[in-house]
């Protein structure tokens, strides 16, 4: 078989941080840190591809175990210890590393190769039998946990019972003959629990836990996250065995986690935790509350200094911040690993500017530095500053934004209550990789256990949600779903407020107000006093610098209008006309040409809806001097505008001066058995003409006021629902005579454009032909969506969610588009449409618009701009800057 196995340690490695295809990230930069001279303890790791193919056999691969012995042999050549040894044993941590970051997703097992003889040698070679005591305890735990499935609250609940009856705290102050019979009792347990002892052959240890490592990429937890972070199912993780370096080993060892620069602000000095006397999984976990890592300086000086020096080497040479993994053994630094830090959007934004004046990156590999979808984070709102609200408890920082919703206990109960549309905080003792999908639906985490690094802190920073960990006071009840502070007890469904920018936890539903950037962009506040906007205005600048994609809004309203042009919209790419009639006098005139029995009443009930839209229009063309306005005319079935029964039928009967059996008459003819393809868009106009009429005129006299007032007026008018280019020229020729009507009575001219909007398949086959008598394609990708895949929107929920989680599909179709399929399509009427009219402008103005991945598609095909909601326009911005600058797939 080819290589499959890679040594690092003792200044030299066969490998570099290049090969994180091969060795996983972990594994690739557990190798360059080697090569760089960075103090890291020997090892040698598995090849990513061998965990695909022996979840894909059953097996390893022939050969394997050979391959692995070789390097294990190696391994204790070169510390001078042996595997099994009852002098001095050589024990392993064994990790988990797959080609991207999916920090705590799967497997870790430290100490292994202990047993009942291996724990006395380590006891006598160390000359401390209460650290090797320790150090087995763990071990079972975690290989009982990882590889024999018992659950890790069989062991916890022992080493609770322990410390209660010792007296003590933490686990670090448990004394050896504690830990001795802890050890006989986690057996127990084992045995107990699979009717088997405890493995005792280190190598049947080892490949128990290699294996186990290798079946994590399938866990839950793994499977969400891969699917919530786009990661590919077929990478696989590599397994990196190394040689164990022990943070319990006394007051003068220890672990911790360190940050180059802060994950939530981004400032540039060291952040971190750090615990005494531990191991790794403490400070993670969040089983003790770690202390800041300026107390590490005062503790052992020595090793802080090399951290210090040490981040900074890194930093430089990654050119990008770091997370840290490190140990201290016997006031002795290792590093257990270095990997591109999560961190929340004002980090990422403040991080990729300052090393560009520190002239670590340029501004191109700024931007690329900063994930478009995180910009969302940006404009989360915070809480009111006028609210005077007194915190129950206080926490720590762990993720910034405001967030409110109901208490919840359980992460299967998060997931249930959010999809059905409740807002929920999460509420633990502590998270672990096995509530992701509960972190997932909350809006919010808390928790009473763990530190700035731990794994609810480390998961919510790297999600955007709000976090607020380590609340001591708290103290959470799982069984009876409800938490404890001080007198006050909190239960499932009562509501609470967090504040991730300070830790403060309330009671109660506080209002919120918009974020630093959001207030800066709508005008509420100047920019010279916002730090963090300053920062996201010179990224985005320069992402506006390369993009060549334009990027314009939906926007219905004059006030949407202003907010998109705030955000950065050039332009709006659909303006629903609809949205304008269902506001006050509005529907019912609506309603009123709706149960018109003629044309004659018809018009009549158009005439009175013809100023109002006339109004919106002019305010839109004003928030939108000098940049195209798309505007879509009617398109929702009729139905729609009108109630269905009960007192409003009985109050618009009586408004409009029909009878309610007349009324009851109207609603019935109306109703379709599929109303999304049925009597809607441009068959309405076709059926009433006087509609397209009216808003026509409407749009005619709103461009020209707006062009008497000296605004540079931009009208594009777009026809919904095209499936024959006939339908398209009896819309047209309906539009020109308004226009005729309107600008040749004034003698004035206004340049305007007439196109379609692409959203049936028969639309984008027959391209060629619309194209001739359209000025621009627009495609609609909600609708394209729907009626290329056969699937009803409203109704896919039921079952979408089984294809996702059968993998069926890989995303739901109508959040990432579907390059396949309706990105075909989009493909085949773009080129169609252009072989017949060159300069044809196309978009999409589907939620699309606004999708990273669904940008970059657009950019490679060649589109002139997507559009998105308001604000979800700087995330489009920065997503064209990265299709720009990346190399595009066609």
């Amino acid at each position: 078989m080819s290589k499959s196995v890679y040594s690092f340690g003792n200044g030299a490695a066969e490998g570099t941080r290049d090969m994180k295809e091969i060795l996983g990230g972990k594994g690739a930069n557990l190798a360059e840190m080697t090569n760089l001279g960075v103090p890291v303890p020997p090892g040698f790791t598995i090849a990513c591809d061998v965990c695909i193919r022996y979840l894909e056999d059953g097996s390893s691969p022939d050969g394997l175990r050979d391959e692995v012995h070789q390097h294990l042999a190696r391994l204790e050549e070169t510390s001078g210890k042996r595997f099994g040894d009852i002098g001095r044993p050589l024990l392993v941590s064994v990790r988990s590393g797959a080609p991207v970051s999916m920090p705590g997703m799967m497997e870790t097992i430290l100490n292994l190769g202990l047993n009942d003889r291996t724990v006395d040698g380590l006891a006598r070679a160390s000359g401390d039998a209460r650290f090797a005591y320790d150090s087995y305890r763990r071990f079972i735990q975690m290989y009982g946990d990882v590889v024999l499935g018992v659950p890790r609250s069989r062991f916890e609940q022992l080493l609770a019972a322990r410390r209660m009856t010792a007296g003590v705290e933490s686990d670090a102050e448990l004394g050896e003959d504690v830990l001795r019979n802890l050890v006989e009792e986690y057996k127990a347990v084992v045995r107990a629990a699979t009717g088997r002892d405890f493995p005792s052959q280190p190598v049947d240890q080892l490949w128990g836990a290699i294996e186990a490592v290798w079946k994590s990429w399938t866990l839950k937890k793994a499977v969400d996250y891969r699917r919530h972070a786009g990661i590919s199912e077929s990478l696989g993780t590599a397994v990196s065995v190394v040689s164990m370096v022990f943070g319990n080993h006394g007051d003068d060892s220890g672990t911790g986690v360190a940050f180059t620069r802060n994950p939530s602000t981004g400032e540039r000095r060291i952040y971190g935790e750090f615990l005494a006397n531990a191991q790794g999984e403490d400070v993670v976990a969040g089983t003790r509350t770690p202390l800041t890592i300026d107390a590490m300086a005062d503790r052992l000086p020595g090793a802080y200094k090399e951290l210090i020096d040490t981040q900074q080497r890194l930093e430089q040479h990654y050119r990008d911040m770091q997370d840290i993994e490190f140990t201290v053994e016997r006031g002795r630094l290792f590093l257990l690993q270095t990997r591109s830090g999560k961190r929340t959007a004002a980090a990422a934004v403040r991080i990729a500017t300052e090393m560009v004046d520190e002239k670590l990156i340029d501004r191109r590999e700024a931007v690329l530095r900063v994930p478009a979808g995180q910009l969302d984070q940006l404009l989360h709102p915070v809480i009111d500053p006028s609210v005077r609200a007194t915190p129950i408890t206080t926490g720590l920082p762990a993720s910034p934004g405001a967030a409110s919703g109901i208490a919840v206990f359980d992460p299967d109960e998060a997931e249930r209550r959010a999809a059905g549309g409740v807002a929920v905080i999460l509420v633990r003792d502590e998270t672990t990789p096995e509530d992701f999908h509960g972190i997932v639906a909350a809006c919010a985490v808390l928790t009473s256990r763990g530190g700035m690094t731990s794994h609810a802190a480390v998961v919510a920073r790297g999600m955007g949600k709000c976090a607020v960990v380590g609340c001591r006071d708290m103290h959470v009840d799982l069984e009876r779903r409800s938490a404890r502070v001080h007198e006050l007890t909190i239960s499932e469904g009562d509501w609470l407020t967090l504040d991730g920018a300070t830790g403060a936890v309330f009671a109660g539903d506080l209002p919120t107000t918009p974020s630093e950037v959001v207030q800066v962009t709508r005008g509420m506040r100047p920019a010279a006093t916002a730090p963090a906007y300053q920062s996201y205005h010179r990224l985005m600048s320069w992402a506006d610098e390369v993009r060549t994609l334009r990027v314009r809004a939906n926007a219905d309203t004059p006030h949407d209008a202003r907010v998109a042009r705030a955000f950065g919209a050039e332009g709006i790419g659909l303006c629903r006309t609809e949205h304008m009639f269902f506001e006050g006098d509005r529907i019912t005139a609506m309603r009123e040409m709706i149960v018109a029995k003629d044309e004659r009443g018809r018009r009549r009930a158009l005439a009175r809806l013809l100023p109002m839209q006339r109004s919106d229009f002019e305010g839109i063309f004003e928030a939108m001097d000098g940049l195209p306005v798309t505007i879509r005319l009617l398109d929702p079935p009729l139905h729609e505008f009108l109630p269905h029964g009960g007192e409003e039928s009985k109050l618009l009967a009586r408004t409009l001066g029909v009878s309610r059996a007349e009324l009851a008459h109207v609603v019935e003819a109306l109703r379709e058995t599929n109303p999304m393809l049925g009597h809607r868009g441009c068959r309405l106009g076709i059926t009433y003409p006087e509609i397209t009429d009216m808003q026509g005129r409407a749009i005619f006299e709103a461009a020209l006021r707006a062009k008497r007032r000296g605004l540079d007026v931009r009208p594009e008018i777009m026809i919904p629902l095209v499936a024959d280019v006939r339908e398209l020229d009896h819309q047209r020729g309906v539009l020109a005579e308004a226009a005729h009507q309107v600008l040749g009575a004034m003698g004035e001219e206004i340049d305007y454009t007439v196109g379609t909007m692409i959203e049936l398949p028969r639309a984008a086959l027959t391209a060629d032909e619309i194209a001739q008598r359209a000025e621009f394609f627009s495609f609609g990708t909600n609708d394209l969506t729907q009626t290329t895949f056969g699937l009803s929107r409203d109704d896919a929920g039921r079952f979408l969610p089984g294809y996702l989680e059968r993998g069926i599909f890989s995303d739901d179709p109508f959040q990432v588009l579907d390059q396949a399929g309706v990105g075909r399509l989009i493909k085949l009427a773009v080129g169609a449409g252009r072989g017949v009219r060159p300069q044809l402008k196309v978009g999409i103005c589907g939620e699309h618009g606004g999708e990273p991945r669904s940008v970059k598609f657009c950019h490679a095909i060649g589109l002139d701009y997507v559009s998105c909601s308001p604000y979800r326009v700087p995330i489009a911005r920065l997503a064209a800057a990265h299709a720009a600058l990346e190399p595009t797939v066609q």
